[in-house]
C-alpha cells in the first residue's frame, strides 16, 4: 500500500505536548460516561426510599431504570458511529458533547416531585438521550486517538483516554458520598423527628434534590470539554484517506504537532492522490468483499465486546447486591446512608482494582500485546469465578457479614477485567478496520458490548430478585448467585476461545499495515484478486 508521507510522519513522531492534550480532551468525554453510567445503582437505592416507600420498586421498573441509559448508548455507538465516517470525527465530536451536557441536565430536572410513575419515566427518556450521546463518545474517541497517535504508542495513548473511565467511577462515588453527607448534616433535625416518630424509611423532603443534583454534576466535565474539543482539527488519516485531500491533512498536522512537516506538505501540493484499491470507494460497507476482507475482524471484536460487558456490569450489579458494610439491611437506613454505602463501595473498587487494571494496561500493551492481554485477563477472570463459585453456597453460610478475603477475591475480576478485555476490546477496533468504516465498525462493535451488558443486567436481576422476599434481607439467595458466578466463568471461557482463534495482534504497526495485511492474506487464501462486490 503506498503510504502517504503525512501519516508516515504521525506514525514515526516523537512524544509530544499535543499528545497528552488529545488524551485529556477525549478521555474526559470518557469520564463523563462513566460517571453517567455508573452513578445509577446509589441514585436508584435512595429513589426507592423517596418514592416507593414501603412497596417493592419491582423488578421491571427497576431493571428498566439499568438498562435505558445502555439501550441508548448502543442506539448512539451505531448511529455517531456510521456519522463519524460519514460527516467527520470532530463535527460529531462536539455533537455528542452536547447531548451528554443537555441530558445530564434533563436527568436533574426530571418534571413532577410527587408521582413516582411521572419521575420514573422523565428520568428514563433523559437517561435514554444520555445514553445516545454517551454511546458516540465511544467510538469517535477511540478513533480520534488512533490516528493521532503514533504508531509504537498507540495502544497506551488509547488505553489512557480509556482509563479515564476509572476515574469516573471514582468520581461518581465521591460526589455521591459528599452529596449525602452534606444533605444529611443539613437535615440532621427532620431525621431525628421522623426515627423519634419510627417512620420505617427515613426520606426527607430535600433528599429529592439531593439525587438529582448527583445527575447534574455531570454534566460539568462535560461542558468544560467542549471548547477544546472544537478546537481540535480533523485528524490527518480521515482529511488524506477519506475526504482525499492529502493537502489539507498536512496543513492541519503542522498547526498541532511539533514535527517538522514542511517537506510533506510541499510534498502534497503537487500530489494527486490516487488512493490504493483497499481505501477507495471500490466496495461498499456490508458488501461480500467487505465481508471477506473485514467480517472476521468485525465478529472478533464485536463478539469479545459482547462477552465482556455481560461479564463487568453482572459484576458491578453484583458488588452493590452481595456486599455490605452496614449492621443493618440498608432499607432500615436513612436515604443517604443507603447510598453512601454503594457508593463507598464501588469507590473502594475503583481505587483498588479497576483504576490499577487500566494502568497496568496502559503500561503493558505496547510490550506484550492486545491479544496476550485480553487472553490473560478472559482467563484469569474465569479462574477467580470458578474458585468463587464452587464454594460460593457453603462460604456465604459461614459468613453473616463480608469477608475481607472474599472482597480481594472479588476485586480481581475487576482488575483483570481492565488489565484485560475490558481495556483491548475498545482498543482492537480502532486499529483494524479501514479510515472509512473505522469508526463505524468501532460503533458496531462498542453497540454489540452494549446489548451484552442489558443481557447481563436483566438476566441478574430477574434471576435473583424475588419480590415476595423479605425486604430486610440484605444478599440474595447464595444458591442463585452461584450459579450466576459459575454461567460467568463459563462466558469467559467464551471470550478466551474467541480471542485465541479469531483475534489479530495490531501492536507495533501503522493502521494501514494493519488492513494491508487483511487484504493480503484474504489474496493468499483465494488465490484470485481481489474484484469490487457491491
Amino acid at each position: 500500500m503506498p503510504e502517504l508521507r503525512v501519516l508516515s510522519a504521525l506514525d514515526a513522531a516523537r512524544l509530544q505536548w499535543y499528545h497528552f492534550k488529545a488524551i485529556m480532551i477525549a478521555g474526559l468525554g470518557l469520564f463523563t460516561d462513566a460517571y453517567d453510567l455508573f452513578c445509577i445503582a446509589p441514585i436508584m437505592k435512595m429513589i426507592s426510599q423517596i418514592y416507593y416507600h414501603k412497596d417493592s420498586i419491582g423488578t421491571a421498573v427497576l431493571s428498566i431504570s439499568y438498562v435505558i441509559a445502555l439501550f441508548g448508548t448502543a442506539l448512539g455507538q451505531l448511529i455517531f458511529g456510521y456519522l463519524g465516517d460519514r460527516v467527520g470525527r470532530r463535527k460529531v465530536y462536539g455533537l455528542c458533547l452536547l447531548i451528554m451536557v443537555f441530558s445530564s441536565f434533563g436527568c436533574g430536572f426530571s418534571v413532577c416531585t410527587t408521582r413516582r410513575s411521572c419521575v420514573m419515566a422523565s428520568l428514563a427518556f433523559f437517561r435514554f438521550v444520555l445514553g445516545l450521546g454517551i454511546g458516540g463518545d465511544y467510538p469517535l474517541s477511540a478513533t480520534i486517538m488512533s490516528e493521532f497517535a503514533n504508531k509504537k504508542t498507540r495502544g497506551a495513548f488509547i488505553a489512557a483516554v480509556f482509563s479515564m473511565q476509572g476515574l469516573g467511577i471514582l468520581m461518581s462515588s465521591a460526589v455521591t458520598m459528599a452529596v449525602c453527607e452534606a444533605f444529611k448534616m443539613v437535615g440532621e433535625g427532620s431525621l431525628e423527628k421522623m426515627e423519634a416518630a419510627g417512620v420505617e424509611t427515613l426520606a426527607p423532603a430535600e433528599s429529592d434534590i439531593a439525587w438529582r443534583l448527583i445527575l447534574m454534576i455531570g454534566a460539568i466535565p462535560a461542558a468544560l470539554t467542549f471548547y477544546w474539543r472544537m478546537l481540535m482539527p480533523e485528524t490527518a488519516r480521515y482529511t488524506a484517506l477519506v475526504e482525499n485531500n492529502a493537502r489539507q491533512a498536512a496543513k492541519d498536522m503542522q498547526k498541532v504537532m511539533s514535527v517538522s512537516m514542511s517537506q510533506v506538505a510541499e510534498d502534497t501540493l503537487s500530489e494527486t492522490l490516487e488512493l490504493p484499491p483497499s481505501t477507495s470507494s471500490s466496495y461498499k460497507l456490508f458488501s461480500r468483499r467487505f465481508f471477506s476482507l473485514h467480517g472476521r475482524d468485525l465478529f472478533a471484536a464485536s463478539a469479545n465486546w459482547f462477552l465482556v460487558d455481560v461479564v463487568f456490569y453482572t459484576s458491578n450489579l453484583l458488588l452493590s447486591q452481595i456486599f455490605s458494610f452496614s449492621n443493618k439491611p440498608l432499607n432500615s437506613t436513612n436515604v443517604y446512608d443507603s447510598a453512601f454505602e454503594v457508593a463507598k463501595l464501588a469507590a473502594i473498587v475503583a481505587a483498588c482494582s479497576t483504576i490499577p487494571g487500566y494502568w497496568f494496561t496502559v503500561y503493558f500493551i505496547d510490550r506484550i500485546g492486545r491479544v496476550k492481554i485480553q487472553l490473560m485477563g478472559f482467563f484469569c477472570m474465569a479462574v477467580v469465578y470458578l474458585v468463587a463459585g464452587v464454594p460460593y453456597s457453603w462460604y456465604w453460610s459461614k459468613h453473616e457479614k463480608t469477608n475481607k478475603g472474599f472482597m480481594v477475591l472479588y476485586g480481581l475480576i475487576f482488575f483483570f477485567s481492565n488489565f484485560g478485555p475490558n481495556t483491548t476490546t475498545f482498543i482492537i477496533p480502532a486499529e483494524l478496520f479501514p479510515a472509512r468504516f473505522r469508526s463505524t465498525c468501532h460503533g458496531i462493535s462498542g453497540a454489540a458490548g452494549k446489548f451484552g451488558a442489558i443481557v447481563g443486567t436483566v438476566g441478574f436481576l430477574w434471576a435473583t430478585q424475588h419480590e415476595e422476599e423479605d425486604k430486610g434481607e440484605v444478599f440474595p439467595e447464595a444458591r442463585r448467585v452461584r450459579i450466576a458466578f459459575l454461567i460467568l466463568g463459563a462466558v469467559c471461557i467464551a471470550g478466551v476461545l474467541v480471542t485465541y482463534f479469531y483475534t489479530r495482534e495490531t501492536m507495533g504497526r501503522s493502521l494501514e499495515e494493519n488492513e494491508e495485511d487483511e487484504i493480503d492474506s484474504t489474496c493468499a487464501s483465494s488465490g484470485n484478486e481481489l474484484f469490487p462486490i457491491e
